[in-house]
């Protein structure tokens, strides 16, 4: 079948010979050129909507609704990291890391990560552990990457040119209208907002001991029924070490008593027994 583009403001002339001498039809755009400035919700011009896609302002404009080019803006983003969309359960940044450079080494406990590759050539790493970085992926344009809560990881430009790509955080990662314009700046405001809040990973200290709370009170039961302190400490400590690196404490508490009850840890087995 053959294509007949629609024209704004044309006849178009359909390819079925039994009407084409009797009829004319009239196609209008759905999707005309408006006249007149457009504004997002925050009232401001946003020159891509009328322009070509050209001349995007990137700031944050969550948690309204929104469209945009998602592949012009990250092409058109030159900082290390600015927000897009702060919402309350997810959060878009932009990202433009320089040749030669990475991200960092990172984990966040409890962020599911989704990263898309709009322009350049890279690496990704990621593991259990900073010392298990056991996933390495090359990726370029169009690449999807996907990083569970937990997970250490980090996106190395091992290419000539930015590379250049947009995150998804869920729930949001950084504060509302970020802009770090480049590693440094981001390393050191970082830094500055964890110790300024009293956060650590998202959490206050008050916050991770209410989190742990549940551990505390199995510890002491187990404590109460004269299990050996030794194999107490083992246990917590080990469950505490998994709560960092993403896992809850219940889940935590469930994987550390399975390898303690088929023997996966013969430690675990051998402290319980003093």
């Amino acid at each position: 079948m053959s294509y007949f583009p629609y024209t704004y403001g044309q006849s178009y002339h359909p390819p079925y010979n039994a009407y084409a001498g009797t009829h004319s039809y009239e196609r209008t755009s759905v999707y005309p050129r408006y006249p007149y400035p457009v504004t997002d919700n925050t009232g401001h011009y946003n020159s891509y909507l009328i322009d070509g896609y050209r001349n995007m302002r990137l700031t944050d404009y969550g948690p309204n609704p929104f469209v945009i080019d998602i592949n012009q803006a990250t092409r058109q983003n030159q900082t290390f990291r600015t927000t897009l969309w702060t919402g309350e359960h997810l959060q878009v940044t932009l990202m433009s890391i320089g040749v030669g450079e990475d991200i960092g080494l990172e984990m966040h406990p409890n962020v599911d990560q989704f990263l898309r590759v709009e322009q350049g050539f890279g690496v990704v790493e990621m593991g259990s552990s900073k010392n298990t970085m056991d996933f390495r992926r090359t990726i370029q344009d169009d690449s999807a990457i996907i990083i569970p809560a937990g997970t250490w990881h980090n996106i190395i430009n091992i290419g000539n040119s930015p590379l250049r790509l947009y995150s998804i955080y869920a729930p949001p990662n950084h504060p509302f209208n970020t802009v770090h314009p480049t590693k440094q700046d981001a390393m050191e405001k970082e830094h500055h907002h964890s110790h300024h809040n009293g956060t650590i990973f998202g959490k206050t200290p008050d916050e991770w001991i209410m989190h742990t709370q549940f551990l505390v009170e199995e510890g002491l039961e187990d404590y109460k029924k004269g299990v050996n302190m030794t194999h107490i400490l083992q246990e917590f400590i080990l469950m505490g070490v998994l709560v960092g690196k993403g896992f809850s404490p219940e889940k935590a508490y469930e994987m550390v008593e399975e390898w303690e009850r088929t023997g996966e840890s013969k430690l675990l087995q051998q402290s319980k027994q003093m």
